[in-house]
């Protein structure tokens, strides 16, 4: 057990958080915001870079937009996921129709997109709305 750096998803600061605290309230030692928050976070361009780069916990992120209707209907079931997967991943949600060039950055073809980083390094991506658990199972593997 180590510690495991995290970029804070409100401000960008690096932060460096022992194993056994994050899922016990971990903190932003710049910002005071949550550091493994306990539902989906919608992110900046910015912070997603930072945080895809320099992450040790696993950054999943669902490219989406608001007018798109799978995009509505999975909304809820990737909160639902980021509750229960608070503190083995962190899961976010970065608005295309709003920064139309970050889905071209990481070649978003089709919403919704979720794409899972980690340390650095895009490990997959899943096209398609998904219920709850087979976002679960999808980031743990199964």
């Amino acid at each position: 057990m180590g510690d495991k750096t995290l970029t804070c998803l409100s401000c960008g600061q690096l932060n460096r958080v022992p194993e056994a605290k994050l899922r016990a309230g971990a903190k932003c030692g710049k910002c005071s915001k949550a550091l493994v928050p306990a539902d989906a976070v919608e992110v900046s361009p910015a912070i997603l870079e930072k945080a895809s780069k320099n992450d040790d916990l696993p950054l999943v992120v669902d490219f989406w937009a608001p007018w798109c209707g799978p995009c509505k209907m999975m909304a809820p079931e990737f909160s639902k996921a980021a509750k229960k997967l608070s503190g083995r991943a962190r899961l976010v949600k970065v608005n295309t129709q709003k920064h139309q060039s970050t889905g071209g950055r990481y070649r978003i073809k089709g919403i919704p997109t979720m794409v899972a980083f980690e340390r650095g390094k895009e490990r997959k991506r899943q096209a398609g709305a998904l219920r709850a658990g087979q976002i679960e199972g999808w980031v743990r593997g199964r």
